[in-house]
């Protein structure tokens, strides 16, 4: 029986990110839930996220950017799934140096999340969304994003005790803008992929993903 695989959107998406992909098996999205409180710890929620989740079930967990935590952190709690980041971290230390500078002077708590939506073209070009079917759905997703959400989202990334979390394997785009690779290690860089390479480059990661589920050899 071929394993289920748990996708988990970026901050703010939903299934809609998925629609290009083609996976080798039952696919399920787990939907975001309301914080708790504004300071809910994110294994705190990653674990009621987890509830969707057999315990004795082997699976695929794919995490999209933020989503890419909430993985990692329901893969601490699922010893059977296989954790896949795509455009995300798989470490605290691999924050890029902006994100650093701005959990460091709390100027995060500034930030008008908002706004964003406004500036739909700003956000285009920080995400690579590249032509106008995946610009429109950006400014959709951006547009239907909830603030409080956002701001303890991004808290929780810039916060991050990642100490534990399971190994994954990583997919990232090349010219990640709002992720920039770094020189961390990526087990499959994607050339010419931006951030929103979950719609850009469906088609490719759809390929990678039937690849590593593919059995080996012995």
């Amino acid at each position: 029986m071929l394993a289920t695989w748990y996708l988990i959107p970026g901050l703010g998406a939903d299934e809609r990110v998925f629609r290009g992909l083609s996976l080798p098996g039952p696919a399920v999205v787990l939907h975001w839930l309301a914080p708790q409180s504004p300071t809910e710890p994110l294994r705190q929620y990653a674990a009621r996220l987890a509830e969707a989740v057999p315990l004795d079930q082997a699976c695929w967990l794919v995490g999209v950017s933020f989503g890419g935590l909430l993985a990692l952190e329901v893969g601490r709690l699922r010893s059977l799934a296989r954790v896949v980041l795509i455009s995300s971290l798989a470490d605290a230390n691999q924050l890029p140096p902006l994100l650093k500078m701005g959990r460091a002077t709390q100027l995060y708590r500034l930030v008008p999340f908002g706004l964003l939506p406004r500036l739909p073209r700003l956000a285009q070009w920080f995400f690579g969304a590249r032509n106008g079917r995946e610009y429109r759905l950006l400014a959709r997703i951006l547009r239907d994003t909830d603030p409080v959400f956002a701001r303890w989202a991004t808290r929780q990334l810039l916060h991050w005790d990642s100490t534990g979390v399971p190994r994954a394997v990583r997919l990232h785009g090349t010219h990640d803008r709002l992720l920039p690779p770094g020189r961390s290690p990526i087990d499959y860089a994607l050339p010419g992929a931006g951030h929103f390479m979950i719609v850009s480059h469906a088609a490719t990661l759809s390929r990678l993903l039937g690849e590593l589920a593919r059995p080996t050899s012995t």
